[in-house]
């Protein structure tokens, strides 16, 4: 596939964007600046303000993950069929009546209908936009505008301000009540639905569109593409540490869970000021797959930190240094492994389909998290040696590592040699 080079502007890191990529990364902002200005302070509400019990509060959490991930492939799909307008817009609209009912939900049917709601509309109108900022990185790549991986991970850092800003609207908004939380989420997706309504274009130039039928039959005999989801699903099981391995830990070492929000900070500043220089680097020097085996090393030493000190049994400030050790690890391994895989889908996936596979990946990993995380939970209620809960989640990438497919595609030799003809 060729593009002109007609519309493209430089940005850092000598990747030139089209205002199409522009507004897709720009998008991606908005979705997590709207998203995280509920999310975080949903389970408060549930239990305190509609006076749920933990477990159905759980069971409404584990709801609207399940409909959001689980379907990503459908919203992928649909994506190939209609193109990404028609989706994106839909799922705005979607996103937009959840937050609204979410805000005067009162029982625990409109509760569960709101969430539901809310994941279904990311599960549209996501996979959408993320496979559309990977076909236009390859488009832009092939054209000589860039790297792919430096275009996503572009994508990856407007993600991580909004989910860094999100909370920031939300918490100052539940001063008022979360119902004024809810709507302002739902006010920030109206600007978006506005936004796309004006500038997305009806029919984007090079995207054609796939019927539905025979799709997903030759995705699950694709075992390049299914080996990439178990990777990436492993990579996705250990960063959901953060959600629980982490605070059990920082709780056992300071007695409260209050660092958590200072860990969750560092990470998040991380990955908005490192990103784009760690993507620098390893687009230069690392192929795709070793990008990812780099970053599952450095996540697997993160483990074994945690679980080299454990035996000491300190407690106090400096017990949360292997905790901080950990957070920096998994975040510098999250960005040399979410900007790579996401650019690898594109020389696995089908003609036409890029969409159904993007969606696919976010939903078979998302399935071994569901079954991981329950596994991590009682591997943690266990009662076993302390560092033997860390050392078992350490093998897991390393397990992962030898998962990911091992003959480099077309693409990625060609760019190989490239690299090797500047030196």
């Amino acid at each position: 596939m060729t593009v002109p080079a007609v519309g493209l502007r430089k940005v850092e890191g000598g990747v030139r964007l089209t205002p199409l990529l522009k507004l897709l990364i720009l998008t991606q902002l908005a979705f997590n600046i709207g998203f995280f200005a509920v999310l975080p302070f949903l389970s408060e509400h549930l239990g305190q303000a509609i006076g749920m019990a933990g477990w159905l509060v759980g069971l409404v959490l584990g709801l609207r993950t399940f409909s959001q991930q689980g379907l990503f492939v459908v919203g992928g799909a649909l994506a190939d069929r209609y193109g990404i307008r028609p989706v994106v817009l839909a799922g705005c609209v979607l996103r937009i009546a959840g937050f609204g009912w979410l805000g005067y939900a009162g029982e625990t049917w409109s509760v569960v209908g709101a969430v539901l709601l809310i994941g279904f509309a990311a599960a549209l109108f996501s996979p959408a936009v993320e496979s559309e900022v990977a076909r236009q990185a390859v488009l832009l790549e092939q054209s000589g505008g860039g790297s792919r991986t430096r275009v996503l991970a572009l994508f990856t850092v407007a993600g991580q301000a909004g989910a860094f800003v999100g909370p920031l609207l939300g918490a100052l908004l539940l001063g008022v009540d979360f119902r004024a939380v809810c709507l302002a989420g739902a006010g920030i997706f109206v600007l978006v639905l506005a936004g796309h309504a004006w500038l997305l274009p009806q029919h984007i130039p090079g995207r054609a569109r796939t019927r539905l039928k025979g799709g997903l039959p030759l995705l699950l005999r694709n075992r390049r593409f299914l080996a990439l989801c178990c990777a990436y699903g492993a990579y996705l099981l250990a960063y959901n540490q953060l959600y629980l391995a982490l605070p059990a830990e920082v709780e056992r070492a300071v007695g409260s869970q209050a660092p958590l929000a200072w860990l969750f900070a560092l990470s998040s500043l991380l990955v908005v000021t490192a990103q784009l220089p760690v993507t620098g680097w390893a687009t230069t020097r690392l192929t795709l797959r070793r990008s990812m085996v780099m970053g599952l090393v450095l996540i697997a030493t993160g483990f074994a930190l945690v679980a080299a000190a454990r035996p000491a049994d300190t407690t106090g400030t400096t017990a949360l240094l292997p905790a901080a050790g950990f957070v920096v690890l998994l975040t510098l391994g999250q960005m040399l492994i979410a900007p790579a895989a996401r650019a690898w889908i594109p020389d696995l996936a089908q003609d036409g389909r890029l969409g159904l596979y993007t969606g696919a990946l976010s939903s078979v990993s998302g399935l071994i998290v569901l079954a991981g995380s329950s596994a991590t939970g009682m591997l943690l209620d266990a009662g076993l040696p302390p560092a033997v809960p860390w050392l078992v989640l350490a093998v897991v990438p390393v397990v992962a590592i030898g998962a990911l497919p091992r003959r480099q595609e077309v693409g990625e030799r060609r760019l190989e040699l490239r690299r090797r003809s500047r030196r």
